[in-house]
């Protein structure tokens, strides 16, 4: 039956994720009566099976390096082996830990959480079960979900998908990662640093093929020297699995063998089914279609994050959710600038980035400046052990671009970056701020010095 005591509700969003329950807390917090539809647990993808759980065995991995490298320190400690079992309670402390912060969070804001999948009936209404839940406006963002190629069957056994990964209950002796993306290079990172022989199949010539071509090749040359082999330029054919695990036929002929075969070539959005097509929202290879302002083509419906065409990030869901939340309530919110969107890589080294390529600022803007800082000049990179190193474009006289980094710990550097680009930094303004030492800070301080043509810690 409908709810209709009180009338419907100024929002209902299909989707507890990054994107939903961001959109709940502003809406909530500017009046509006909200209700959220979520099939499994609030914070979706990204706390549960994304970016949280897969950033904390990304830090076990850094532990089990750090014990491994420790006598370079002038400790002597043994790296007695990895505890699956231990690793795996680690990783859920920290998940359950926030997602009791953010059950909470949503229930004092007094947002109604309604658990079950909702079906699409009308542009302003969601059955869930027996119940219709209907609102003055409807949220789609239902997220997405790990895709495959054609013909390539994940048996969630010898070939796996990310969740899979994630739930794996050992340390595999050898695995084939199929596909060079951020997903595929966490997880081969994290796999070495257990010990796994590791092999990533990418299609393209590079890793990371999004970011810039520099910060690729780093990032390749890092991983060779911790004995992650890398198949670039090659496609993927066929697999067979064997009585040993899987063997990764490719279009040159060659083969591998390991015992499991990640598939990580993307993820697709989570829309069929959803009772889109009966109430006419217009779609394109699974994506909803919107405009800059997160609006389908009817007036009552909006959608956002990974459903969309385009950046399949938390963070930027986090922004699209308020945007359409400050929207519905009468605000004129700026659209998201996606193309100065941080970006990271959590691998090791990490590769982090903001901003346009030097391959698309040239495309743009003809000639362009730039500037690479490597962390070897670095004070606190020496300390750390470690090497990669800072780009900055920016146009001729003009702001920045865009930055590139490679190296450990770089991602916290990329706030500072995006204030840089979005803030359209010349590089004689961010010359003259002072970072502290020793950090890693100063690698972008030094770069845009040297762009600014006052190099400090650089051969002229």
């Amino acid at each position: 039956m409908a709810d209709t005591a009180a009338g419907p509700v100024d929002l209902v969003i299909l989707g507890g994720g990054s994107g939903g329950y961001a959109a709940a807390l502003r809406a909530a917090e500017l009046g509006l009566r909200v209700v959220l539809i979520e099939k499994d647990k609030l914070g979706g993808t990204c706390l549960h099976r994304g970016c949280i759980p897969t950033k904390a065995l990304l830090h076990a991995a850094e532990v089990a390096d750090t014990v491994a490298d420790s006598a370079a320190f002038g400790v002597h400690a043994t790296l007695g082996g990895i505890d699956p079992a231990g690793v795996a309670r680690y990783r859920d402390s920290v998940v359950d830990g926030l997602y009791k912060g953010l059950t909470g969070l949503v229930h004092s804001r007094g947002i109604e959480v309604v658990a079950g999948a909702g079906q699409v009936v009308s542009p302003t209404a969601v059955a869930v079960g027996d119940r219709l839940i209907e609102g003055r406006h409807l949220l789609l963002a239902t997220g997405s979900a790990p895709r495959t190629l054609p013909g390539l069957e994940i048996d969630h056994r010898t070939v796996i998908d990310s969740d899979d990964a994630l739930a794996l209950g050992r340390v595999p002796a050898s695995v084939v990662v199929l596909g060079g993306g951020a997903i595929g290079c966490e997880f081969a990172s994290v796999w070495r640093s257990f010990g796994a022989e590791v092999t990533i199949v990418e299609a393209l010539p590079h890793l990371v093929p999004a970011e810039d071509e520099a910060s690729s090749k780093l990032l390749e040359r890092a991983f060779g020297r911790r004995g992650i082999s890398l198949r670039l330029g090659v496609p993927f054919a066929d697999a067979k699995t064997t009585d040993r695990g899987v063997t990764v036929v490719l279009e040159d002929g060659a083969t591998i063998d390991a015992e499991l075969l990640l598939v990580a070539v993307g993820r697709g959005p989570v829309s069929a089914g959803l009772g889109l097509e009966r109430i006419g929202v217009t779609t394109d290879r699974g994506h909803v279609v919107v405009d800059p302002q997160l609006r389908t083509n009817l007036p009552t419906v909006s959608a956002l994050g990974d459903l969309r065409p385009g950046l399949q990030l938390a963070h930027v869901a986090f922004a699209e959710g308020i945007l359409v939340a400050e929207r519905l309530a009468g605000l004129d919110p700026v659209p998201v600038d996606y193309v100065n969107v941080p970006r990271v890589t959590y691998s090791h080294p990490e590769v982090a980035s903001v901003g346009l390529t030097v391959a698309a600022a040239r495309k743009r803007f003809g000639e362009v400046d730039t500037a690479t800082y490597h962390l070897a000049g670095n004070g606190k990179a020496r300390i750390l052990r470690s090497s990669g190193a800072v780009t900055v474009v920016s146009a001729q006289d003009g702001p920045v671009l865009g930055v590139h980094m490679v190296g450990d710990r770089v991602g916290e550097l990329i706030a500072e970056a995006q204030l840089i680009t979005n803030w359209e930094a010349y590089p004689t303004d961010v010359a003259q701020l002072i970072h502290p030492h020793p950090t890693l800070s100063e690698a972008l301080g030094e770069a845009h010095l040297a762009l600014a043509g006052k190099p400090l810690h650089v051969h002229s």
